[in-house]
């Protein structure tokens, strides 16, 4: 696993404390016009420092980890993205009534954030596994 740089390994850690300040303000209805834009910029920073932390390795196990980690990269940007949406309206031009806007995106940056974590909590406990099993090994 490559490892991250100390200015990488200090963005990663600053995009991840930015994703939870702005989830945690935005869900207490605190400023989420800005809670909302510090949460994407957190998402963007979390997700391109941890894509750019690759596996060259030959093991499938890892390989697949690593691409379930980073489709909750996405998932985590897309929930972003949705945040914003919710509270300045981007999509709902997209929407011929307000009844379809809200039954397809508003709020479902939850979801979203959900299935991230949980696939984020999942392959970081199977790649941690998976590597120390590895080292016991050799």
């Amino acid at each position: 696993m490559k490892q991250l740089s100390k200015i990488q390994s200090m963005l990663f850690l600053a995009g991840g404390a930015l994703m939870v300040a702005g989830a945690g303000c935005f869900a207490f209805l605190w400023q989420q016009q800005v809670a909302c834009w510090v949460f994407l910029l957190g998402a963007l920073l979390f997700a391109v420092m941890q894509m750019m932390q690759s596996y060259d390795g030959r093991d499938i196990t890892l390989m697949r980890l690593k691409r379930i980690q980073s489709l909750a990269d996405i998932l985590f940007i897309i929930a972003g993205i949705l945040m914003v949406d919710n509270v300045f309206g981007f999509f709902r031009p997209l929407f011929s009534n307000m009844i379809d806007y809200v039954t397809y995106v508003s709020n479902k940056w939850v979801i979203v954030l959900l299935i991230a974590a949980i696939l984020e909590v999942y392959t970081v406990h199977r790649i941690d596994h998976e590597l120390s099993k590895k080292n016991i090994k050799e």
